[in-house]
């Protein structure tokens, strides 16, 4: 009798092809939330199933079930190979190379394939779905590299590596980067590598599911940072002795853009009580320079883009993406009790939902939003660092400009990040590149878009952290009169990470403490 696995006190999540949120996949892939199949799933998969036997059984052509795939689709698979053509198909498309991905990102790459097989039109056994729910379970996470996708027929070479984990082959990555032979950690788990049948190898690794999960990650750290960029700029703007004027409500309902809306809503919130603001209300100056004044405007914006964005990934989270699809239909007949189904009616039809368009341009338009909301921070960064635009402060922030550089550098970190990100936020979904002897002739780069937002957040949440330290040194300046309460609740929390900065000291650990203080949350905690 096998040992038992415990899967931790987190309530299952039940899978069914058609609810999943990007929420529940942050649980599974972040948090271990354990994995099942719902019931009625399985009977909708069971009927699927049944239809990719039977043209087995009967020998018609069928794409990729009875004949090959991509440009190879007119040459016919006899029966007695079609085991052979899975793992084939497996092994010839685990091409990938580069640094694989992360651990979260290859546990949401499997539960997001787990929840379209799950649909019931991939024509799979249930026993596919099983056995990748059970390894998310017991935490076996294929090594996946992050590069070899053009993102049409979705994303087959970081999906082939996912199947070669199922058959007993590839490698396993382990916490601590542990890499591990397939088949050992299979049989460490006692989860029994798969024989794949008909359709199963190219159900497998056909799909958008790698650059759908790296995207969906970096959509919800992404929403993190929104929220943590409105509190960090009110810091900035209250230490920089600027107006809420600009954020009156009456302003934004006049250009209701709902992430606007939100964004100014916040910064009324956080600035209301600031001694600061109250210390210079009846001074000479009308307004503020864009990159205050126009932060919900910018913001808001951002907002939107995530919003979008997030419209977009749970729709194809919960989508059939592999080609062909299996529909199956039930014919009613009126009986004396009602409408019963009295037969079946199926068909298996060839088409396109693998192609990563849909995501591809989500993923681009946040890599240029982000790189919108890391740009505008940079500059109120300078606002506060330099003696040009700004006389109350002292030069960089520091008490001995000359001998002391103070937040000199930062900037120039920062302004190197906002570059970087302007050079990433080019759209690689407007390239193609022609692959499968022109059979797959135009695709999507989304793969490539997803892996370049993935670096445009972590550049932005940088950003982020040089402006919040920067605006807290700023607010030191400012005393005894203090900012908002929610302004020195997050100032506290940024002090118990870094302190004051007085003579010139190494500031590279803050910034990196700073930025997973935000990534997790923290900063954003005042807002509730």
């Amino acid at each position: 009798m096998g040992r038992k696995f415990e899967y931790g006190c987190m309530k299952a999540l039940h899978i069914n092809g058609n609810d999943l949120t990007l929420e529940a996949v942050h649980d599974v892939a972040v948090d271990l939330r354990p994995v099942l199949l719902e019931p009625d799933a399985r009977q909708r998969v069971k009927q699927a199933r049944a239809v990719v036997e039977e043209l087995v059984a009967s020998d018609r052509a069928s794409y990729a079930i009875t004949t090959g795939v991509g440009k190879l689709s007119d040459v016919r698979i006899p029966a007695h190979q079609i085991r052979q053509l899975q793992l084939n198909l497996v092994r010839s498309h685990a091409v990938g190379v580069g640094q694989p991905l992360s651990i979260a990102e290859a546990r949401a790459m499997m539960l997001l394939r787990a929840n379209s097989l799950a649909k019931g039109h991939s024509g799979v056994r249930p026993v596919i779905i099983d056995a990748l729910c059970e390894m998310l379970n017991r935490k076996v996470t294929p090594l996946i590299p992050s590069q070899g996708s053009v993102g049409a027929s979705g994303d087959l070479a970081p999906l082939a590596h996912l199947a070669l984990l199922l058959i007993g082959e590839g490698e396993c990555i382990e916490d601590g980067g542990k890499v591990i032979g397939g088949a050992q950690a299979l049989q460490s788990a006692e989860i029994a590598a798969l024989v794949l049948e008909a359709k199963e190898a190219v159900s497998l690794i056909n799909g958008t599911q790698a650059m759908l999960a790296v995207g969906t990650l970096a959509l919800l750290a992404a929403e993190v940072l929104v929220d943590s960029a409105d509190i960090i700029a009110s810091l900035t703007l209250d230490a920089l002795r600027g107006t809420d004027v600009a954020f009156d409500e009456r302003i934004h309902r006049a250009r209701p853009h709902p992430g606007q809306l939100k964004s100014a809503a916040n910064l009324r919130r956080l600035l209301e009580g600031s001694e600061l603001r109250e210390s210079h209300r009846e001074c000479s100056r009308v307004q503020d320079a864009y990159s205050i004044r126009c932060i919900p405007q910018v913001h808001g914006a951002v907002r939107d883009t995530l919003g979008h964005a997030r419209e977009v990934f749970e729709i194809e989270a919960n989508s059939a993406v592999d080609n062909p699809l299996v529909f199956v239909s039930h014919i009613h007949q009126q009986t004396n009790s009602g409408y019963e189904p009295v037969r079946m009616s199926s068909a298996v039809l060839s088409g396109g939902n693998f192609h990563g368009e849909p995501i591809a341009f989500a993923l681009d338009f946040l890599g240029i939003a982000l790189s919108a909301l890391a740009g505008i921070s940079e500059r109120r960064i300078e606002r506060l660092v330099n003696p040009s635009l700004n006389e109350e402060l002292p030069p960089f922030l520091t008490p001995e400009a000359g001998l002391n550089s103070g937040f000199m550098m930062p900037q120039v970190t920062a302004a190197a990040l906002v570059s970087e990100n302007k050079v990433l936020s080019h759209p690689a979904s407007v390239d193609s590149i022609t692959t499968s002897g022109n059979k797959e002739d135009y695709v999507s780069m989304g793969m490539t878009a997803a892996l370049k937002l993935r670096r445009i957040v972590e550049n932005a949440r940088y950003v982020l952290a040089i402006e919040a330290l920067s605006a807290s040194q700023a607010l030191d300046f400012r005393r005894p009169l203090k900012t908002s309460k929610p302004g020195q609740r997050a100032q506290a929390m940024l002090r118990s990470v870094s302190k004051n900065l007085g003579a010139d000291r190494v500031l590279y650990r803050d910034f990196a403490l700073i930025a997973d203080l935000i990534a997790s949350g923290g900063i954003r905690s005042v807002l509730d």
